[in-house]
């Protein structure tokens, strides 16, 4: 590692190099000028174990030298040692606020400071390893966390192929769902892992109609009230059927299929919750659900404009949706229709 000095006077260098010399892994670098110092610094902090600095300098004084270096991003725990003549005790405090490591004293004994720079330089080598191994570590725990992740995508992947399989006429329904509902979440400010786990529960919100059956769910036409009560069933089936999971998302998913056919109102289904008694979730996959079956073709509708589609939601807010929810899609309109076109059926 490279013990950097920096003196106004090259007599001074000279003798701390020469101190130096049989520092083991110690390759000494001196300057006479601070800011030359310091730029060498920013341009080398990986490979610099130890900083020794005069005090008494023009231009800059090792104090100020020392807040320099502290600034520097990855310098935080290098040693910094300053030497000085100054037997004074108000100086070595500053020095310590600034961020000095250790002092030593003019004039320099050549035995004392290869005993310090070598205790010093085994910190320095040490706390290397030490973040080094936790960077290491961090590395292995997120690879771990993907391949995880990938598994539960997989899953999920899955499951709604196999829900896909009793619905003909979603297209790519679940993936624009999924995309709307990251928008909306977004622009409410949530932070990027909530989002990325709500849009990926969220392709799960109609899993329950793997329970209703093809007479109605592949119907071409309206729904008779009875046929209409049974498919209502399919946000309490779809809750029933992923409750309990040790997951997260999976969790989310039975959370988000019981409440998105919930309205802000109370007049929706299961439970005939309102306000923001139904859960966050509910409330935003149910302006991106509504929103893709409007401007989506279907056996007994034809596709709504999106300017239309957009009229009916804002019509609704504070009726079948969250104010805040649907002033958040509008927030983010340009994204939407770019997400749909890119995922039209």
């Amino acid at each position: 590692m490279l013990a950097l000095i920096l003196d106004d006077s090259e007599m001074n260098n000279l003798l701390m190099m020469q101190a130096l010399k049989s520092v083991p892994d110690c390759e000494p670098v001196d300057f006479t000028c601070p800011r030359a110092a310091l730029d060498f610094l920013r341009d080398n902090v990986e490979r610099i174990g130890i900083a020794i600095t005069d005090y008494d300098m023009p231009g800059l004084t090792g104090l100020d030298v020392i807040a320099a270096a502290r600034a520097v991003e990855g310098f935080a725990h290098v040693p910094i040692v300053m030497v000085t003549s100054l037997d004074q005790q108000s100086l070595r405090r500053e020095a310590l606020a600034r961020g000095a490591t250790d002092f030593l004293g003019k004039p320099c004994d050549p035995v004392e400071i290869r005993a310090r720079v070598t205790n010093l330089m085994k910190i320095s080598a040490a706390h290397r390893q030490e973040r080094d191994r936790s960077a290491w570590l961090a590395r292995e725990v997120a690879a771990a966390v993907s391949v995880i992740e990938a598994r539960e995508r997989e899953i999920i992947a899955l499951l709604m192929r196999a829900a896909e399989h009793r619905d003909t006429d979603t297209g790519n329904h679940v993936a624009r769902v999924s995309a709307y509902v990251g928008i909306i979440a977004t622009h409410l400010g949530l932070d990027p892992e909530r989002v990325r786990i709500l849009s990926l529960a969220s392709t799960m919100h109609d899993v329950g109609k793997i329970g209703v059956p093809d007479a109605i769910l592949l119907k071409k036409g309206p729904l008779s009230p009875e046929e209409r009560a049974e498919m209502e069933l399919h946000a309490e089936r779809g809750r029933r059927i992923l409750e309990g999971s040790t997951s997260e998302v999976v969790r989310l998913a039975a959370e988000i299929a019981a409440s998105h056919h919930e309205r802000w109102d109370g007049t929706g289904y299961p439970a005939g919750l309102a306000g923001e008694a139904i859960p966050l979730s509910g409330r935003i996959v149910a302006v991106a659900d509504v929103f893709d079956a409007l401007v989506s073709e279907r056996p007994y509708k034809k596709a709504w404009s999106h300017a239309e589609a957009r009229a009916f939601l804002a019509d609704q807010a504070g009726r079948h949706f969250d104010p805040a929810c649907i002033a958040a899609f509008v927030s983010g309109w340009d994204e939407v229709e770019r997400q749909h076109a890119a995922l039209a059926a």
